[in-house]
């Protein structure tokens, strides 16, 4: 990608709009996402009503659900023709658009405002029940002295992450962009590689945004204090306080944001099978292919790295992947594959190989404490039993990573199910995956039928999930 840089030409008056709007609406998305997640968090902290374990669970949904099917649902809501402009219209006012910044930013803020959410509660939820009373009993300011120290340390972690995310977020871009002047990194590199093949011009780009996401890190870095509570006894407590209406509305009106899209989806997706594609199975194949091909790989590649607890390893697995995106990682390929290799030969080896790294920053989160815990407990004993490593592998540390490793596992196939990245380079006319038929049902406003194939991809990617899960949490070692 570097070498391909090189080529003659400087960033054009375009390129330079093209970056100005994804820092913008980076910046814009997590501001809003970490900013309406706050009271939130801290109303689902203070208060405890019948579905709060529900909510919070459903609250994982939009990160699982496939990028273009929820914003098939965020159509069928704020569209053109959607529930929005409907009740406008009978009210007599002017239609609301969703094309352009604002909606890029409202998908943007749909996907992160849950994962913000469960950030901040965590932080909530870390607070020693001690500290909460000993406020109380000296009648302390719990704001001042409690919650903005943990909101120090907590928030502009999440903000720089939610950052990232919309940085390098491709398939809102190419379904709510609004022409040139909404036009992202990601979609600039994509029109630069399939459009225009000025490949010198796509691999500058994708080097900015590697920048981009590298300072930051740095900045947030700089910014988190941390919150120095002290140790408690692992306990927490119900904050309490402050105005039970506040809270009832925070709750209710997330509640509703989140719920209604993902209804649509459902509903709209219902109608819509009749209006399938004869080719939606073929495509079916070849996600379920892919998703299946980079769970194999993470797993292979996760396990061991987890299991050897080396820190730059797990630093570098990290921290690159998030840097980039699989549409990144597709331009790459295609650079380096270019002449070697007919791209529909590649086409299935590059998308695997793509989730892949893209997966397993994840994976190694999930996996990492299981197997340092395991480590820990059994690694004296086996080398005692002068075990060799493939049986200490087998019957000491799969049994008790079995649960972490059906999680990650699910977790990456829901991720690669609905991924639009590099298949864009190299598939065929039959090498379509599901997300990639979606988004081309959609260029041609067939949307009934990308509603349908909406809701295949929905099923089969919670479906791998699920039984990923579920093989997982079925007789795993505690």
């Amino acid at each position: 990608m570097a070498r391909a840089a090189v080529g003659p030409g400087a960033l054009s008056a375009a390129d330079w709009q093209a970056i100005r709007f994804t820092i913008w609406q980076a910046f814009l998305s997590a501001v809003f996402s970490v900013g309406l997640a706050i009271p939130v968090a801290r109303a689902l902290a203070r208060r405890s009503f019948p579905g709060r374990g529900l909510l919070i669970s459903l609250l994982g949904a939009p990160f699982l659900l496939p990028v273009l099917v929820a914003v098939l649902g965020i159509l069928t809501i704020f569209g053109r023709g959607g529930l929005l402009n409907s009740g406008l219209a009978a009210l007599g006012l002017p239609p609301f658009s969703i094309y352009g910044l604002h909606g890029v930013v409202l998908a943007h803020v749909f996907f992160n405002l849950p994962l913000a959410v469960r950030l901040i509660l965590q932080g909530w939820q870390s607070i020693p029940a001690e500290r909460v009373r000993l406020a109380r009993s000296l009648r302390a300011p719990q704001f001042r002295v409690l919650e903005w120290p943990m909101l120090r340390e907590v928030v502009p972690g999440a903000l720089v992450l939610i950052f990232l995310v919309c940085l390098t977020s491709f398939a809102v871009a190419i379904t709510l962009g609004g022409g040139p002047r909404a036009t992202t990194l990601e979609l600039a590199i994509y029109q630069a590689v399939l459009f225009d093949f000025d490949l010198a011009r796509a691999a500058r780009l994708a080097l900015v945004q590697y920048g981009l996401c590298a300072v930051a890190a740095g900045v947030a870095g700089l910014i988190a204090r941390p919150a120095s509570f002290g140790a408690g006894l692992g306990r927490s407590i119900a904050l309490g306080g402050g105005s039970r209406l506040f809270d009832g509305v925070a709750i209710g009106l997330m509640a509703v944001f989140l719920l209604l899209p993902l209804g649509a989806v459902l509903v709209r997706g219902a109608m819509g099978l009749s209006s399938l594609p004869a080719t939606v199975w073929a495509s079916a194949l070849v996600s379920v292919t892919v998703a299946l091909g980079a769970v194999a790989m993470v797993l292979l590649i996760a396990v061991p790295m987890a299991l050897l607890g080396g820190r730059i390893g797990r630093g570098l697995a990290l921290a690159v992947p998030l840097a980039s995106s699989s549409l990144v990682l597709g331009a790459g390929a295609f650079l380096l594959l270019r002449g070697l290799v007919r791209p529909q030969d590649a086409a299935l080896g590059v998308t695997m190989v793509a989730n892949t790294l893209m997966a397993l920053p994840f994976a190694l989160r999930i996996l990492s404490p299981a197997a340092d815990q395991a480590r820990a407990e059994y690694d004296r004993l086996a080398a005692a039993l002068r075990l060799p490593i493939l049986a200490r592998l087998w019957i000491v540390y799969l049994p008790r990573m079995r649960r972490q490793i059906g999680f990650a596992a699910g977790l990456t196939a829901a991720m690669a199910m609905g991924d639009l990245g590099a298949i864009v380079f190299f598939a065929a006319e039959g090498q379509a995956t599901l997300p990639l038929l979606m988004q081309r049902l959609l260029g041609a406003y067939r949307t009934e039928a990308a509603a349908g194939v909406g809701l295949v991809l929905v099923i089969l990617s919670f479906g791998l999930f699920w039984l990923f899960d579920q093989w997982g949490r079925g007789n795993a070692a505690t």
